[in-house]
């Protein structure tokens, strides 16, 4: 049986990904009270039981007590209970957009500020956070990647290691993204901007793209970063990072950055072990 722990914090996608499991074939169980936990999974690791994969989703919104929840699921462990820990994450300033935006009331905002209910609750689920196998942030996933991203763990079966790498392009002159964790200039390269017929294009356009990349330069930088970036993943993972974002940028975010990112993106998306997201900030196109 393949029993899933489903937790996180509120607004960080629990809902979403516990209905994503049961479309996927799960046995779903919403906001059972710590109490319970150890008995629920008695009963559905019974010989006789006909469930083979289940879906318990743990919300601080059950009790009081779910610091307990930490301490049980140990026990657990050492009973011989086999289960696995998603946590469903997203950054505090895009908590708190999503709860003013769904103007409903964050269950640990006893004087209904939004923030202190975020940050009591992050120090709530701390240590189960630090124990999860799986860390889903969703502060920039989109419905269908966060599906892509499910399918690949409990699917797929793929290997993971909860880290979300975001190869993002950007102009300058908008300013730099202020997520981003690694951030590259490549004004140095010829700008299609001033060649007419592609000045209107953007780097996901094929005259774009050819023009940037037969410059030399480019594929020698192509090929340095991308030896650079593959010898960081690893080491970021080792150090428990799960979000990265490697940020790209030109003049104004719509020729070279673009160019290179697509390039960066196709060269690292079958690399395994990780999940990848391609983002045009300052064009309208998306290749999302």
């Amino acid at each position: 049986m393949r029993f899933v722990i489903v937790t996180g914090m509120s607004g960080g996608g629990k809902s979403t990904a516990q209905k994503m499991l049961e479309d996927a074939g799960f046995y779903c169980v919403d906001n059972l009270p710590v109490s319970l936990i150890e008995k629920f999974v008695e009963l559905i690791a019974m010989p006789n039981s006909e469930i083979t994969k289940v879906a318990l989703g743990l919300d601080v919104r059950a009790d009081s007590s779910f610091e307990d929840a930490t301490r049980i699921l140990e026990q657990l462990k050492e009973k011989g209970y086999q289960f696995e820990i998603l946590f469903m994450d997203a950054n505090e300033a895009v908590l708190i957009k999503r709860y003013k935006e769904s103007r409903r009331v964050h269950p640990l905002a006893e004087d209904g500020r939004i923030e202190e209910g975020v940050r009591r609750e992050r120090r709530i689920l701390q240590n189960i956070r630090k124990n999860a196998d799986y860390v889903i942030d969703t502060s920039n996933l989109l419905t269908r990647e966060l599906k892509a991203e499910l399918d690949r763990i409990f699917i797929k079966n793929e290997e993971y290691n909860s880290l979300m790498v975001t190869v993002m392009s950007f102009g300058f002159k908008n300013g730099i993204p202020s997520d981003a964790d690694l951030v590259f200039d490549v004004r140095f390269l010829p700008n299609p901007y001033y060649i007419d017929e592609l000045k209107s294009m953007t780097g996901n356009d094929k005259p774009v793209r050819d023009y940037v990349m037969k410059a030399e330069e480019a594929e020698i930088f192509l090929e340095k970063l991308t030896d650079m970036v593959a010898f960081l993943i690893p080491n970021y993972v080792k150090e428990g990072k799960y979000r990265l974002v490697i940020a790209i940028g030109c003049t104004g975010g719509q020729h070279r950055s673009v160019t290179l990112a697509n390039e960066l993106y196709e060269r690292m998306r079958n690399q395994g072990g990780y999940g990848m997201k391609l983002y045009h900030r300052d064009i309208r196109e998306s290749t999302l």
